[in-house]
């Protein structure tokens, strides 16, 4: 059987926090932030925080590093354009062992060596796809053969080709893809850049008002404790003079407590604000900025601007750079498309050859007559014969092969009418295209959705700023007329310090209407992609 399930009035084991803890009496810690020297302060304006961060801030040189990367890829892709130069120069010496008496030597073998270089120059043409080659040969050969007119010989030859597509990639190749494409990531990198430029300065304005919201927290907090500190002395005296109970006392002295308990917190508040900011507009973490007192000088924005929803729109699909990047990215997929297209043409190369031949040397002095002088058709027939006269004396050995004669050029046995693979890929750059348009429509749509909502954050905190001064004033009155009461016996003790709460409360609530309003700006900037702008920013790589 379960278990029956404790009464609901048992008492849990739980152990009492600090239970012999007492306040110790004494001057409260002072206001002071961990690694801030409070007597070096620094006056900061918004704009001189947002230069700051554009300078200093990491995800911004990330962002300049990589369009300089992308200049060096760009760069790299029209190197291939660049001429390029080969020598190869090397001796050589072979002795060949001869069986023949066509060899051309008389001691069994022929002995040959020479100097060899060869020299190219070579490239590719920036237009229609062309390339060039020129060649350069110069040897010197020395050899025993008894058949070589000349030696030493010196051969040259000077060689000109160039090649020209006549379809497939006269109008665009693989080369001027890569450079289209680097130039389209150039582009995109500039744009990821002036984006991380705006989240920058968006990041900035936050924190920067939350800075200021949390420093005028901190004094609101302060004055709040000076007045609760004024009527608990007001409330000594009243009792000394008989007009309030001893216990009226004791409640002003925890009312002294309480507020003296949010000034702490709001220390802290401004602490975490302050290293938030710093954060943004330090160079690195021995920046000086980190022990100074941030004080910032810029008074909160009460007039918003005066947009529609219509203006905002054409504003933010303008302006908004993840727009343009989107732009890019259709941009390289029509570069794919033409690339595809190209490719599924014929390959067709025209191919032009102009070459000069030299041979110079020494006459050959041996007195040797070479017998094969004829004609390559003459002397092969010569060699024919001279080989079945060698047969007809050798009849019992294997006979020795003839001479063929040469076979007739002929074009391959399949030639390809279709290209798959090209047009495969141009089908999946037409897909790739109606996925980006896609996502276009998507983002536009979001884009959208964040203008609306920036929108309407500063209408609500234009209308909350609106309503939290009202009721600042109206608790300014109240906590006036109660303390007027107390003092001729008409209210209470406990009546005059909630209308002192409410009016800390009222103040509060007022600063942090203007806060929002002016963060609510920010982000409306962020939103219709003019931050740039209206904080007039010129972006520069260093």
């Amino acid at each position: 059987m379960p278990s029956a399930a404790p009464p609901q009035d048992a008492a849990l084991p739980v152990p009492a926090i600090a239970p012999d803890f007492r306040a110790s009496a004494g001057p409260f810690p002072i206001l002071e932030r961990v690694g801030v020297d409070m007597a070096e302060q620094r006056a900061l304006s918004m704009r001189e925080a947002i230069e700051l961060a554009l300078s200093n801030n990491k995800d911004i040189e990330v962002a300049r590093q990589n369009v300089r990367a992308a200049e060096f890829d760009l760069r790299g892709a029209r190197g291939v354009y660049d001429p390029r130069f080969t020598t190869n120069s090397y001796y050589e010496r072979t002795e060949t062992p001869t069986a023949s008496f066509l060899s051309g030597s008389s001691s069994g073998a022929v002995t040959q060596s020479g100097l060899f270089s060869t020299s190219s120059v070579q490239g590719l043409a920036p237009k229609f796809g062309g390339g060039y080659r020129a060649d350069f040969t110069s040897n010197r050969v020395q050899t025993d053969s008894l058949f070589a007119a000349l030696n030493p010989q010196y051969p040259t030859a000077l060689t000109f080709s160039y090649t020209q597509p006549v379809l497939r990639g006269r109008g665009f190749d693989q080369n001027r893809r890569l450079i289209e494409i680097a130039k389209k990531n150039l582009s995109l990198t500039d744009a990821q850049f002036r984006q991380r430029a705006v989240e920058t300065i968006t990041n900035v304005q936050r924190s920067y008002w939350d800075l200021v919201f949390a420093l005028r927290n901190l004094q609101i907090q302060r004055d709040a404790v000076r007045d609760a500190r004024t009527q608990l002395e007001h409330n000594r005296r009243l009792v000394a003079e008989g007009m309030l109970a001893p216990i009226d006392v004791v409640a002003a002295e925890a009312q002294v407590s309480g507020f003296e308990q949010s000034v702490y917190s709001a220390l802290d508040d401004v602490g975490r604000a302050e290293n938030a900011l710093k954060n943004l507009i330090a160079e690195n973490r021995e920046a000086p900025v980190w022990s100074a007192s941030l004080i910032p000088t810029d008074s909160v924005d009460l007039a918003p601007p005066s947009v529609s929803l219509t203006d905002a729109m054409q504003a933010a699909l303008k302006g908004r750079p993840e727009l343009r990047s989107s732009d890019v990215a259709r941009e390289i997929n029509e570069i794919e498309q033409r690339f595809a297209r190209e490719q599924s043409k014929p390959q067709v190369d025209l191919v032009a050859s102009y070459g000069l031949v030299g041979l110079a040397g020494s006459l050959n002095t041996s007195g040797a007559v070479n017998p094969l002088t004829a004609s390559s058709a003459a002397l092969r027939e010569q060699i024919n014969r001279v080989t079945n006269a060698v047969n007809l004396l050798s009849p019992g050995t294997p006979p020795l092969p003839l001479l063929p004669d040469p076979p007739a050029q002929s074009l391959p046995g399949d030639l390809p009418f279709r290209n798959t693979t090209a047009e495969a890929q141009l089908g999946r750059s037409l897909v790739e295209r109606e996925r980006i348009r896609t996502q276009r429509e998507q983002l536009e749509q979001l884009i959208q959705v964040d203008v609306r909502n920036a929108l309407q954050f500063v209408r609500t905190a234009e209308s909350r700023l609106r309503a939290a001064a009202s009721a600042r004033t109206s608790s300014e009155q109240q906590y006036a007329s109660e303390q007027r009461k107390l003092d001729s016996g008409q209210s209470t003790v406990f009546l005059v310090l909630e209308r002192q709460t409410a009016l800390t409360n009222a103040r509060g609530n007022e600063l942090r209407a203007q806060t929002e309003l002016n963060k609510a700006i920010a982000e409306l900037q962020r939103a219709t992609g003019n931050a740039l702008e209206e904080n007039r920013v010129e972006l520069r790589l260093r």
